[in-house]
Parts: C-alpha cells; structure tokens; sequence
C-alpha cells in the first residue's frame, strides 16, 4: 500500500523470471573475465550468450552461475556479465541490484479520467483555503464542463464529493456570474469552478 500510494500506481503484481513480460539480454563483461580467465575468455563470452531467462535468473538470485567453457568450468558472478532489461511496447523497464521493475505506461480512458478527477479535487481544496473555509465546512461546487469533464465527473462523483466535502457538484455549460475561478486541470483541459458554502 505505501509503494502504491507514493508512486501512484494502481496495481502491483509480482512475476516469475519465466512469466515472459520481462525479456534480458546478457553479456560478458570482459574488463573482469579477462584478468580471470585469459585464453578462454571468448569462449566464456560465447557460452554466456546462449544463458537462457532462467540462467539470467538463477544468476541474479543466486548471486552465481557455473558454465562450462573449453572444458573447464567457470563460475560467474553478477561483475562478471552486464545484464540489461530489454524494451517492451508500452512499458518502462528498469533493472538494479538483480531487481527488475516494469511500469505499464499505458494510459486507458479510466486513468486518464481518474487523473482528470484528482486534479479536479486539487484545484477544489486550493480554492476551499483560498476562501476560508473551514477544514470541516460543507460546500456546494459548480463546474463549468466539458464532454472530457462529464465523463470523469460521472465516473469519479463519490471521489470527488468524499474528498472536498461538496454536499452537491452541478455541471453547467455557463455558470452563474459571481465568484468563479477559472483552472487548467490537464494540459488543454480548462473550466471554471464556482464554491458556495453550505450554512
């Protein structure tokens, strides 16, 4: 619950080496095989390339992984090969220390409309401490909307009414004249914004 609340992703879930989302490449490392091995470095290079993904992971876990080389067997370590996460369409990967990270970067509309709704709920407790307001005072909000504005609305009211304490959320194509505010909640998204306190 923490690693998902600081960095604000949905799910977390944990994959086996052999799972298929995580693709590594590995290769030797020939400033340490070198002053190890000499003669039969190249050898070595060439039976590392044919390490499967789960010699990769065997390797990364245990920390060592033996090969057999111009019929002698050899002992990697981790210094001994450089390892890199491959890219993978739609996906940030990362790889440190024998963790491997990969971050769906897909946006769907859900997402999108729920980080439409967060930024909704942001410009609203801005403009609740900019009036006054009380941490516990109720209001009532007014938003001027758009079809973008509407369907996160839709989706997300609970949300937003639980987090700003609005008693009622109006969408309206013009708003009232009087104290609105006009905001940019995603970059080319803008409205207007009305608060009235709840007496």
């Amino acid at each position: 619950n923490l690693i998902l609340s600081e960095v604000n992703v949905k799910t977390i879930e944990y994959l086996a080496a052999n799972s298929g989302v995580i693709d590594k490449s590995i290769k030797a490392n020939f400033k340490t095989l070198g002053p190890k091995h000499g003669k039969i470095m190249k050898s070595i290079a060439a039976e590392v390339l044919k390490m499967t993904q789960a010699d990769i992971a065997t390797l990364e876990v245990e920390g060592q992984f033996r090969i057999m080389a111009e019929g002698q067997e050899v002992a990697l370590t981790m210094e001994d090969v450089e390892i890199v996460s491959k890219d993978i369409p739609g996906w940030s990967v990362a790889s440190e220390g024998g963790i491997t990270v990969a971050l769906d970067v897909t946006i769907t509309d859900e997402l999108y409309n729920e980080g439409l709704a967060r930024e909704l709920v942001n410009r609203i407790q801005n403009l609740r401490k900019d009036s006054g307001l009380e941490v516990t005072d109720r209001i009532r909000i007014s938003v001027k909307t758009t079809p973008q504005i509407a369907q996160s609305v839709a989706d997300n009211l609970g949300y937003i009414c639980a987090e700003t304490l609005a008693e009622r959320l109006d969408l309206l194509a013009e708003l009232p004249t009087g104290n609105t505010t006009p905001v940019e909640l995603l970059e080319g998204i803008t409205t207007e914004i009305q608060i009235i306190p709840v007496q």
